[in-house]
């Protein structure tokens, strides 16, 4: 994620703000150029110094929980993110409008990097093969956090902090965030839009094994039986081991945690120094969107093992608990290769580069 200032005052901004919390400007985020903009009133319009031309807020500001903007003769009422919601929770229930919020705000920011990473994001009204979400509430009977045919489903009580305390701890997970969640789910759906049916079919199954094996024997006998021992070296995640199709899923989520993370401290101008013989160093002044991926891992091996250390300096759990191993390095740089397909990316010189230079600088688990 960029770093955003108020164009009016100068005061640093989250992506999420909606309101210079310094001066009190209202401000909107133009996709197009990846900017937070400090609006200025035009009749019903807004105008921004960012770009010229005039503007209207996503139809979901009334709600508070989208900054977004649109193009007033764009003919959608919903910016790029918002348009792709089917359902949305009963707001006059108390408690949905919050919880809704923070679905919204994991939500732009997973369109963040979709965008930012051009992928093709059709709505399922505009075609069959595309994109839709539900965030439902359970009444009566279960919701299932999951993906269907380009459609995602969302259980609201996951915006529930403690809720889903109680279900990261039940499920045996080091990690469990909103934001993990529609990067893992998103990614089925890509996995059928980019891999099923293509040439890429055979490389997926050569990183991450065949999808062919019976998906509910496969989730029956990892939640009956576990992960096998020897996960850690071969997945990034327990939940990976359960199918190739989990593996995929959970190794595209961890790719967009790196390359968002990585523009955050290239945001910074991050660079690292350590006072170790171990090779911890690094400068992180690139576009991790346009960057190679064995620019990727050198950075990230070195920035997750600083976050992981601040983190137990202030007596708190990994920031990042997970070591990539070359086995998973070699299953990032898959999906690195087929997100930038489009961009001029080897694939062969992708996986030659992470084999011969990256081992040294995998980590153990502490």
């Amino acid at each position: 994620m960029k770093l955003f200032n108020c164009q009016n005052c100068g005061q640093p901004l989250y992506f999420e703000n909606h309101q210079c919390p310094s001066c009190g400007r209202r401000l909107g985020y133009l996709p197009a150029q990846a900017s937070v903009a400090a609006l200025v009133e035009d009749g019903d319009l807004w105008r921004t110094p960012v770009a010229p031309g005039q503007f209207r807020l996503c139809a979901n500001a009334v709600h508070e929980v989208c900054n977004w903007l649109i193009a007033p003769d764009s003919g959608e009422a919903f910016c790029a993110a918002c348009r792709h919601n089917r359902t949305i929770p009963d707001l006059a229930v108390p408690g949905n409008l919050e919880h809704w919020r923070k679905v919204e705000t994991a939500k732009h920011r997973l369109f963040y990097t979709l965008l930012r990473l051009g992928l093709p994001l059709a709505t399922k009204a505009e075609r069959s093969d595309g994109l839709a979400f539900d965030f439902l509430v359970a009444v009566g009977s279960p919701v299932l956090t999951g993906h269907a045919d380009g459609l995602i489903t969302i259980n609201l009580a996951e915006a529930d902090d403690a809720e889903r305390e109680k279900t990261r701890g039940r499920m045996g997970e080091p990690y469990r965030t909103l934001l993990g969640h529609f990067r893992h789910e998103i990614a089925h759906y890509y996995w059928d839009r980019l891999v099923r049916d293509t040439a890429e079919l055979d490389n997926f199954r050569a990183a991450f094994g065949d999808e062919r094996a019976d998906y509910q024997q496969a989730l029956q006998r990892h939640y009956a039986e576990g992960a096998p021992q020897d996960w850690p070296a071969r997945f990034v995640t327990a939940y990976a081991s359960a199918h190739p199709w989990e593996d995929f899923a959970e190794t595209w989520a961890h790719y967009f945690h790196m390359v968002d993370t990585l523009e955050t401290a290239a945001a910074f101008g991050l660079v690292l120094a350590p006072h170790t013989t171990a090779p911890l160093d690094a400068r992180i002044d690139f576009d991790p969107h346009l960057a190679d991926m064995p620019r990727l891992i050198d950075a990230w091996l070195p920035l997750s093992f600083a976050a992981n250390s601040l983190n137990r300096s202030m007596g708190m759990s990994d920031l990042y608990p997970f070591v990539p191993t070359p086995a998973m390095i070699v299953k990032l740089a898959f999906v690195h290769d087929l997100v930038h397909r489009g961009h001029g990316h080897d694939a062969a010189a992708t996986l030659q580069a992470v084999a011969a230079g990256l081992r040294r600088k995998v980590g153990e688990p502490m």
